[in-house]
């Protein structure tokens, strides 16, 4: 059963992995040989935040995407405005009324926020936590039979091994 509060991890380590894409396969080979993997956890161990950079922010790029968004955003609003209009001959107006509003509001709202970092942070990046090495562990009553089955996932030749 998964706890509702956070809870560290209980259990014995069975293996341990230099990425979660082996420590996942691990478990693949454990549950392929009927293992009763309800008994095994993934714990990240060393946890690092590793912000990675994709390009530089300028004016142009923050009025763009600030129109995009609110292109969206205001097309959908015109449509459900559109879809509640009885008049005839008047399903096309709120959308584009919606969609220009949507653009405007965008624009300004972007360039409200990127004019108060004052060119402090002129850069777009993408967070993601990674760990230094993955254990896995599993319940005592099945820790020796999963260390077993993990021993032998680790003696077969790379080439066989499933992905």
């Amino acid at each position: 059963m998964t706890p509702r509060l956070p809870t560290p991890p209980t259990g014995w380590p069975i293996g341990s992995y230099g990425t979660y894409e082996e420590a996942q396969r691990a478990v693949d080979f454990l549950a392929d040989g009927d293992f009763p993997v309800q008994e095994v956890t993934i714990v990240g161990v060393d946890l690092m935040l590793v912000e990675r950079v994709t390009g530089r922010l300028t004016w142009a790029r923050v009025l763009g995407t600030g129109a995009a968004s609110g292109a969206w955003f205001g097309f959908f609003v015109g449509i459900l405005l559109s879809l509640f209009n009885s008049a005839p001959g008047a399903g096309i107006g709120p959308i584009i009324a919606g969609l220009v509003a949507g653009i405007a509001f965008g624009v300004i709202f972007a360039a409200v926020g990127y004019g108060s970092t004052r060119g402090k942070r002129d850069f777009q990046s993408a967070s993601q936590l990674v760990a230094g090495r993955y254990d896995v562990l599993c319940q005592p009553r099945s820790a020796e039979r999963g260390r077993d089955l993990l021993a032998k996932l680790a003696m077969r030749p790379s080439d066989v091994r499933k992905d």
